[in-house]
């Protein structure tokens, strides 16, 4: 699509509009996606919306509530043909998957994100007094819920054989259908991740920057896992806020959100005083250019700070705060909000994060709640990253490389200053296991004042820094960069490419590899490598002859022990990197 983004659709309007078409015009489905691709998009009349221009005489309009497609009558065609034409389906198969309850604001609502980034993307919340199930929810091991997590788990294995360049919109519009039946029968958990693959997939056909295999691996694998702990499957359908007593918080930093699902905006994370972590978030249908304006977000409560100006280093003092369960503060009507001083990085309740030894960070990544996932580091910049103090020496990467965001420019800026000392907070990146995700970073400028910056929001310059050191030499790291054995990397690409290419590629796998794991003591890893290339090859005859594939779903499962494995033996091979100095590592 070339000029205006397209907006979010509901998951069942894009399902929808591929029901409506013939047999013969759903052949046509994905070539026409690519065309659409070109297809000027500008602001409707009304401004209520969007409308793609698809032809001369043909204009696809998209009428939005809240930033969303919300229906099917909010998509309409100016041809003969509408609503079951191919032009009305292309755009919306096009458009970005909206989450059930992912329309976020200061005051409003919210959920995975990034799993990639601190931001949730499965589940949100309409605010404060919002409710964790819905009425259309079912009895927690009903008929109904069993059939739609089958269901969805069906489409999953379609979608593991066929591989992302297998799956068609037709097949992606049966995922879409799919998560959407497992939300109304309660299973939101499950029902967030298959919406998720989905969008994956369409980015992967599209060739969006953004796309990462990784990420689509870990969320067929995650599908899958639950859908043999149907208990774990539902999860909440929005995210229930409770009041709480007053709340004295002090800005940590600030991460802007821009999400595969067409939203965007900021979340702040802030600390109570006994060091509890809290998280305030702008986030609304939008693309890159929100970012700014939700970072000038107020805080609720009618104070004067903005989201942005609490992240730097402000403190606020809330009354009647309404709290989720996970420390996402919500912005109820009845909450009020004053500014008070703020504290810097090297006084409490902040300082305690970065007293914790890299190792103990590094085993506490995967915990839930806010800040999960994220690492504050002290080290010194090195031609190759960063030397941190008592733990390895890492990369540094851009958790997003958009030109609006000034995060890889600000990087490049810092590798010019081997030498210096800085404090960061990052986050680890699943994909990429030698580095983290650069989120903010603290410094002492030329005066001796203590700065930091938000590497998302905030385009650092050289006046900024200070002088680089006379003596650029780093100190010697106390672990070796945190690498992965050749033959478990091995493994793991082999498990991705699975996901990329389907069954095809499993059964092409290299079959030395289950000898090589074998020779370096990765017993269990060689049973699974030998175990997925065989059931990836495995065929028989029908009654006709002919050869088809043996069982998909004991293909996924094969495939799935190899995920699981993968997954836990790169933790296992990285926490020794990470061990603190005269730790057994």
């Amino acid at each position: 699509m070339t000029g205006t983004a397209l907006p979010p659709v509901a998951a069942e309007v894009a399902a929808g509009a591929l029901d409506l078409l013939p047999a013969r015009l759903r052949k046509r489905v994905d070539a026409a996606v690519a065309k659409a691709a070109s297809w000027p998009v500008e602001p409707a009349p009304d401004g209520a919306g969007v409308r793609v221009l698809a032809g001369e005489d043909t204009a696809v309009t998209l009428v939005t509530t809240d930033g969303v497609v919300a229906t099917a009558e909010a998509a309409t065609c100016s041809c003969l043909l509408s609503p079951a034409c191919l032009h009305r389906a292309a755009v919306l198969s096009a458009a970005p998957l909206a989450d059930p309850g992912h329309a976020e604001g200061s005051g409003g609502a919210e959920e995975d994100a990034p799993p990639s980034a601190g931001v949730p993307e499965d589940a949100a919340a309409d605010g404060p007094g919002s409710t964790a199930t819905g009425p259309e929810d079912e009895a927690p091991s009903s008929p109904g819920r069993y059939r739609a997590l089958d269901a969805l788990r069906s489409v999953g294995e379609r979608v593991l054989v066929a591989g992302v360049g297998g799956t068609g919109a037709v097949v992606r519009a049966e995922l879409v259908r799919a998560a959407h039946a497992a939300r109304v029968a309660g299973l939101h958990r499950v029902a967030a991740v298959g919406l998720r693959i989905a969008q994956r997939v369409g980015e992967a056909r599209a060739d969006d920057p953004g796309f990462r295999l990784d990420a689509l691996t870990a969320d067929l694998a995650e599908l899958f896992a639950l859908a043999r702990r149907p208990a774990d499957a539902a999860g909440t359908a929005r995210r229930a806020y409770r009041p709480t007593q007053s709340l004295r918080l002090t800005g940590l930093f600030t991460e802007p959100v821009v999400t595969a699902s067409g939203y965007a905006g900021v979340t702040t994370y802030a600390l109570a005083p006994d060091g509890t972590p809290y998280t305030l978030a702008d986030v609304r249908p939008g693309g890159p250019e929100r970012v700014a304006q939700a970072a000038a977000a107020p805080v609720p409560g009618g104070c004067a700070l903005s989201l942005r100006e609490l992240g730097e280093g402000g403190a606020v003092l809330m009354t009647a705060p309404a709290v989720s369960h996970d420390g996402r503060i919500g912005g109820g009507t009845g909450v009020r909000s004053v500014s008070v001083r703020g504290t810097g990085w090297s006084e409490e309740p902040a300082a305690a994060l970065w007293r914790r030894s890299p190792a103990e960070q590094f085993a506490a990544a995967d915990a839930e709640g806010p800040g999960a996932g994220l690492l504050f580091l002290d080290g010194t910049l090195t031609a190759s990253g960063l030397a941190v103090a008592d733990g390895p020496t890492v990369a540094l990467y851009a958790p997003d490389e958009r030109p609006e965001l000034p995060y890889a420019e600000n990087l490049r800026l810092l590798a010019g200053y081997p030498g210096l000392r800085i404090r960061l907070v990052a986050r680890l990146v699943p994909g990429r296991p030698g580095g983290v995700h650069v989120l903010a970073v603290g410094w002492t400028d030329r005066s001796g004042t203590p700065r930091r910056a938000d590497l998302g929001l905030r385009r650092l310059h050289r006046t900024d820094l200070p002088d680089p050191p006379a003596d650029p030499t780093a100190p010697k790291p106390s672990g070796p960069a945190p690498a992965l054995p050749l033959e478990l990397d091995l493994l793991r690409r082999t498990v991705e490419r699975a996901v990329a290419g389907g069954r095809a590629v499993g059964a092409a796998a290299d079959a030395e590899l289950p000898r090589r794991l074998r020779a370096v003591g990765l017993g269990t890893g060689a049973e699974c490598a030998r175990a997925l290339r065989e059931t990836a090859g495995d065929h028989h005859r029908d009654a006709l002859g002919r050869m088809v594939p043996g069982d998909p779903a004991a293909y996924a499962r094969v495939w799935l022990t190899a995920a699981v494995y993968v997954a836990a033996a790169t933790r296992s091979c990285l926490a020794a990197a990470w061990a603190a100095p005269g730790g057994d590592g």
